[in-house]
């Protein structure tokens, strides 16, 4: 299905490349194709509660595509989501507790929240500054009340040099900064049971852009590493059980999250321990951003981006 009209946002596909949406088992086996495109990148899953959709982003745009493959529930290919406007969503989004809104990031550094079904948009996050300030969502509380983002803002003459992890009411409200460190953070998202935050972080890290895995509470005491392995790790996504972290690993040496690179999927427990591959695959850059775990706490959903 091409998607065409209204998106500002478009990451490009080289010749002959393809976005494949797959989901998978935690345990192994075959992945099973959901939805693929040659067109652009579609991006970072999520699954819906109710465990019927699963939500990526391309070309700006939300869709929602069936879990077996419909649309709902008859045509083939993902529908479009109204998101009231806004055409330049990127690849940071969640969707409440209770599958009616979906939170996402957009291009004019807020974070805003419509309706699942489509509708007006609403803004969430505070103007502030001085200089600009950028906010990526990446997590929501089990209850539902609160979001948890990276705040970018500038530092040493670079205006994405400063990335620390803040949560913000999902209603709207004060900003709470967990973290105040030159170590870029990213990723933040609460465990199920609501008493952690999971991170990546280049906090402690011997050279640039060795991210690994953290948790802390949410009012940010009790920071905890979880990985210290010569990979760069990035996105802990917890299982709605809550017993397993999935997340993706970049090569050694890789500085950020770039796209177009042949990572590793791995888990943990969540206190840590020894990683354990799942799949090995070309991607990276919108492959695992957001959680996108089943309800069932087996299966997950992610995008690859094979050249051939």
């Amino acid at each position: 299905m091409t998607i065409t009209g209204k998106g500002t946002n478009v990451r490009p596909l080289a010749p002959g490349q393809r976005a494949r949406l797959l989901v998978a088992d935690i345990d192994g086996g075959e992945p099973r194709l959901v939805h693929e495109t040659s067109d652009s990148a579609l991006e970072a899953p999520n699954w819906s509660p109710d465990g019927r959709w699963l939500v990526f982003n391309q070309d700006g745009l939300l869709l929602r595509i069936a879990a077996d493959g419909s649309a709902d529930g008859s045509a083939a290919g993902p529908g479009v989501i109204d998101t009231g406007g806004i055409t330049d969503a990127n690849n940071d989004h969640v969707l409440s507790p209770d599958g009616r809104t979906v939170y996402l990031s957009a291009g004019d550094g807020h974070i805003h929240a419509v309706p699942f079904d489509g509708g007006p948009a609403r803004r969430v996050t505070n103007d502030r500054g001085p200089g600009p300030f950028r906010h990526f969502l990446h997590g929501i509380s089990p209850d539902g009340r609160t979001l948890a983002y990276v705040g970018v803002e500038p530092y040493g003459g670079d205006e994405w040099g400063y990335r620390n992890i803040f949560t913000i009411p999902a209603a709207g409200g004060p900003d709470t900064r967990l973290t105040d460190s030159p170590a870029p953070a990213d990723g933040p998202e609460f465990s199920p049971d609501g008493a952690y935050l999971y991170f990546n972080s280049e906090h402690g890290a011997a050279a640039p852009g060795h991210a690994q895995l953290f948790r802390m509470r949410p009012d940010g005491t009790g920071l905890t590493r979880l990985t210290s392995d010569e990979r760069v790790n990035w996105f802990p996504h917890l299982s709605p059980d809550g017993r397993h972290v999935l997340y993706v690993s970049f090569p050694p040496g890789t500085e950020g999250h770039p796209a177009d690179r042949e990572v590793l999927l791995r888990r943990i427990d969540p206190d840590g321990g020894t990683p354990r591959d799942v799949l090995t695959l070309f991607g990276g850059q919108g492959t695992l951003n957001v959680n996108s775990w089943a309800p069932d706490s087996r299966r997950f959903a992610y995008v690859d981006y094979p050249l051939s």
